[in-house]
């Protein structure tokens, strides 16, 4: 049997070490497949035009979790695969993860990516969205070369939620009057369709059937709205060490995220007035952030976005009921947890 070291330098912020911690017990399974998608990553990040390998290698190496790389080997494990071909069709799911963020710090006018000057700081407007545009179409290049329908109808209606997903987050772009239906609606089409995209195309992969399928893309989709949430309540708890942006990001980008939404449906009229006051400066100081932090956290809106978090990694959990008790199944329940209380 041949052993695969792990280097531990040359992986990716998900699974930083710690003693008996829950992060490092999900490391010490997945520690390979972990090593496995960053040399893939690295192989087919490579382009004929040297600007797109820059600005693709800038973004990739930049330490991203591979949550969705490692959801999707992780299902179709779950589902009985073991042909030893799952690596490049997860990496589709980092490719359109990658361009995503690209095309976001565009329209946002991102400053700050994981700690580092965002790539269209580097290069650019125009080359970031040409190189998201590339990374886009390489990712369904690479789809196409397992010559399963099924697997290229999902990744496609994915997509196109997404996109749809960031025209909805662009037209409620400073609406303090979005409700938290329409909220969960933008998150779920722009991160909980593609977490729920892999897991499904797992199950595919694995060749199971409409049941385990379901409930995989049940199980993506809870995990992905747990991990958006939890986003939501760092941009105003977290340190900008770790979050690798400054805190209070979403707010100086006009964003109404669930914390806040609450907030001003439990707060004074005077206390909502405030904050559209606030919310129509170019630039909110720091001493209103502060102010907005305050009353987010006075009027429960940080702790009823932790449950709501909470409650949907337990409804992922519980979609893994139909699969048989076993060392992967554990690992994907781990992960259901580690989102909610996870620090970046």
């Amino acid at each position: 049997m041949r052993v695969l070291i792990v280097d531990v330098s040359a992986l990716p912020n998900f699974m930083p070490p710690g003693p008996g911690n829950l992060k490092e017990k999900i490391y010490a399974q997945v520690g390979p497949d972990l090593v496995r998608i960053e040399e893939e990553i690295r192989h087919l990040i490579d382009s004929d035009i040297p600007l797109i390998s820059r600005v693709g290698r800038y973004i990739m190496d930049s330490g991203g979790k591979r949550l969705r790389p490692l959801l999707m080997i992780l299902s179709s494990r779950l589902c009985g695969y073991q042909q030893g071909n799952d690596v490049p069709l997860a990496v589709v799911f980092e490719f359109l993860h990658a361009a995503a963020l690209l095309h976001d710090d565009v329209v946002d006018h991102g400053e700050f990516r994981r700690g580092q000057p965002a790539a269209n700081m580097v290069w650019g407007n125009a080359a970031v969205v040409l190189v998201g545009d590339y990374l886009y179409s390489r990712s369904i290049q690479m789809a196409v070369t397992y010559r399963d329908v099924r697997i290229l109808q999902v990744l496609l209606e994915a997509t196109t939620k997404m996109s749809e997903g960031e025209v909805l987050q662009l037209i409620n772009s400073e609406n303090l009057e979005i409700t938290e239906d329409e909220y969960l609606e933008v998150i779920t089409r722009k991160t909980a369709v593609l977490i729920s995209a892999a897991c499904q195309i797992g199950a595919i992969l694995g060749g199971t059937g409409a049941t385990e399928e379901n409930a995989l893309k049940a199980y993506g989709h809870h995990i992905g709205i747990a991990f958006q949430l939890i986003d939501d309540t760092l941009d105003f708890t977290g340190e900008e060490k770790e979050l690798g942006k400054p805190v209070g990001n979403d707010l100086q980008e006009g964003k109404a995220t669930l914390p806040l939404i609450y907030a001003l449906r439990n707060s004074k009229a005077a206390e909502r007035l405030r904050v559209r006051q606030i919310f129509s400066a170019d630039r909110i100081p720091a001493q209103d952030m502060i102010e907005i932090r305050n009353l987010v956290a006075r009027t429960g809106g940080i702790k009823y976005t932790n449950n709501q978090a909470a409650m949907h990694s337990l409804r992922a959990k519980e979609a893994l009921k139909v699969f048989p008790e076993g060392p992967v199944k554990e690992i994907l329940d781990d992960m259901a947890d580690y989102v909610t209380c996870r620090r970046a």
